[in-house]
């Protein structure tokens, strides 16, 4: 039997204002949570008040069952690169904390966002990392457009922080995304044409319509990753920092659109 073709969501009409309340919704409870950041809150309360503030804009967590995960949000801390659940652990001073917010509205459409940001003050060595992770985050965006291919936009990612000595995690990827989490394309942070078409990775040519999640994930250290005994949680292979960024970003017949807008947090000066 021939393998069925997969196929990529164009949104339009109705759909992309589904869309664009879903990405509103996500980046204010993104921008909430990462505000309750601070030295001595646990991670589970944390994730706990993520829930509360979901179910207060009537929408729910996209990643609490999702292949049986068990956190409202993924909460990520230092050597942790995504998929951290949030439990006991208290924030101490100076701790690397990435926040992936994830929700469904109502109306069944997917917001989708990440930032790291710090617990108390930013450690110096940390700012260059993710400085540089931002900027790649937007090097990528800034290739979202319709009839650039695909890999323009991944290997932007790959291109900006490797210039700054950090290289990106290849084991986990960005995707598109609308009424499932999870959606075609699959979007790396890199390109490779040799090791895409091993990976069975496609390159489309970019239509009006298509909405990606693109999220660089960067390592100070080396590009390895491990999972934990949690069979969820993503460590860099030798402890060293890493630091994550997402947005849902709309491919238009113009310049592309951040359904998760928000400010930028740190200045190209910062790298």
């Amino acid at each position: 039997m021939a393998k069925r073709k997969s196929k990529i969501q164009l949104r339009s009409g109705s759909e992309l204002d589904g869309l664009r309340e879903a990405g509103s919704i996500a980046a204010e409870i993104l921008r909430l949570t990462c505000d309750l950041v601070r030295p001595g809150i646990t991670t589970g309360e944390i994730d706990r008040a993520a829930a509360d503030l979901m179910a207060s804009r009537s929408c729910k967590s996209a990643f609490l069952g999702y292949k049986g995960f068990p956190g409202h949000i993924c909460i990520s801390l230092n050597e942790e690169v995504v998929h951290g659940i949030g439990g006991a652990r208290q924030l101490l001073e100076g701790d690397v904390v990435k926040i992936d917010v994830g929700i469904l509205t109502k109306a069944g459409w997917i917001g989708d966002n990440a930032k790291s940001v710090a617990a108390g003050t930013m450690p110096a060595a940390a700012v260059p990392l993710l400085a540089a992770t931002e900027a790649s985050l937007y090097a990528a965006i800034s290739h979202a457009r319709e009839g650039e291919y695909l890999s323009s936009v991944c290997g932007a990612v790959e291109a900006y922080v490797g210039a700054h000595g950090f290289t990106v995690v290849k084991q986990f990827v960005g995707h598109g995304v609308g009424r499932k989490l999870h959606e075609d394309p699959q979007v790396p942070n890199y390109w490779d044409p040799k090791e895409m078409n091993a990976r069975h990775f496609k390159n489309p040519r970019l239509q009006a319509g298509m909405v990606l999640a693109i999220e660089p994930m960067v390592n100070a250290g080396t590009e390895e990753v491990l999972i934990l005994e949690d069979a969820w949680t993503v460590i860099t292979l030798d402890r060293a920092l890493s630091a994550h960024f997402e947005h849902m970003v709309l491919i238009t017949d113009g310049e592309p659109e951040i359904l998760t807008a928000r400010a930028r947090s740190f200045e190209p000066s910062s790298i």
